[in-house]
């Protein structure tokens, strides 16, 4: 069965597979070959060449290569696919029986994916903090290393936000930076959008309410090694909005549900031109028009042009989460 691979040189290999490792990018069915050059098959082509180091020649080819026949996957295991998320070496899942998620952690544990720890949901999102309950069914803690696109990030999920479904979604965004900008996040969690912004030579500002994910932010930036590059402050946007008015290239706004209470100090954080990633939470019939006429409305001082309208992922039976991509001048 032909896979996609990435070809690199063989005295790169071990360069190429940690960056994609790293990135969790790696398709972990499927062996690497040696065929001259090295051959690491990868489960997404696009993300896997954006992870590896610059300096790597590097393509992206079909190939055959054996399937890895050891493996024993949680599947294996229950006699079902299951569903789960997982959060570096954490899976989270989200039962209400709990022998049936007695029996999940028991397989994914047991499995060969590299996974140690499984909690399950115990409530709903909750508080300014935007934290759950859990329930720690196999292993102990709730802190763990996450990695994706080349970025590692610590984070505890028990005291801070933090959701994996967004890597593509952060990804797509901060392939749009460019060297010099100047970017604020305004809840900014534990910096997966100031960190990978900082890694292509942004100024980054994170905000966030929660002085534990500022505490996070702060490591992270030091573990990527752009702690010159990202400035983590703590506390409500609203009230640092002033320290940084007329200075944004570009400003993340992911709070869905609440980013429009917050368009006013974004309005005046943004710089003569600046573009607007807005989040919200709508009806799938119509889920662009109330963000966009709010940021119309809180930026009169502006003419506003909608770039991007892009639904990121599904939010219950009848809402979508959503994104504009707007662009702010004056």
């Amino acid at each position: 069965m032909e896979v996609p691979c990435v070809r690199v040189r063989r005295a790169d290999g071990e360069r190429a597979r940690s960056a994609l490792d790293a990135a969790d990018c790696l398709d972990r069915d499927h062996e690497i070959v040696v065929d001259g050059a090295l051959y690491v098959p990868v489960a997404d082509p696009d993300a896997a060449l954006a992870a590896l180091p610059g300096d790597l020649a590097a393509t992206i080819v079909e190939r055959s290569v054996p399937a890895r026949e050891t493996q024993t996957t949680p599947a294996d295991l229950v006699g079902f696919e299951p569903s789960y998320e997982r959060v570096g070496d954490v899976a989270v899942i989200d039962e209400d029986d709990p022998d049936r998620a007695r029996a999940l952690a028991d397989a994914i544990v047991d499995s060969d994916i590299p996974l140690g720890t499984v909690l399950n949901r115990a409530s709903k999102v909750k508080g300014t903090h935007r934290v759950r309950d859990w329930e720690v069914i196999a292993g102990s803690g709730t802190e763990t290393v996450h990695r994706e696109y080349g970025c590692a990030y610590a984070v505890d999920l028990a005291s801070v936000y933090f959701s994996p479904r967004l890597a593509t979604e952060r990804h797509r965004v901060a392939e749009q930076v460019e060297e010099g900008e100047q970017a604020v996040d305004m809840f900014a969690g534990v910096g997966p959008f100031v960190i990978p912004f900082a890694k292509r030579g942004a100024t980054a500002v994170g905000v966030d309410i929660n002085p534990d994910a500022v505490v996070y932010m702060r490591a992270n930036a030091e573990r990527n090694g752009v702690t010159d590059r990202v400035t983590a402050i703590e506390g409500d946007v609203r009230t640092v909005a002033a320290d940084y008015g007329d200075w944004a290239d570009r400003i993340v706004m992911n709070l869905p549900h609440s980013a429009e209470e917050f368009l006013d100090a974004a309005v005046e954080i943004a710089g003569e031109t600046c573009t607007l990633h807005y989040y919200d939470i709508q009806p799938e019939t119509d889920p662009f028009a109330p963000g966009e006429a709010a940021v119309r409305a809180a930026a009169d001082g502006y003419d506003v042009m909608v770039v991007t309208r892009r639904e990121v992922r599904s939010y219950s039976p009848e809402e979508v989460n959503v994104c504009l991509d707007l662009r702010l001048e004056r």
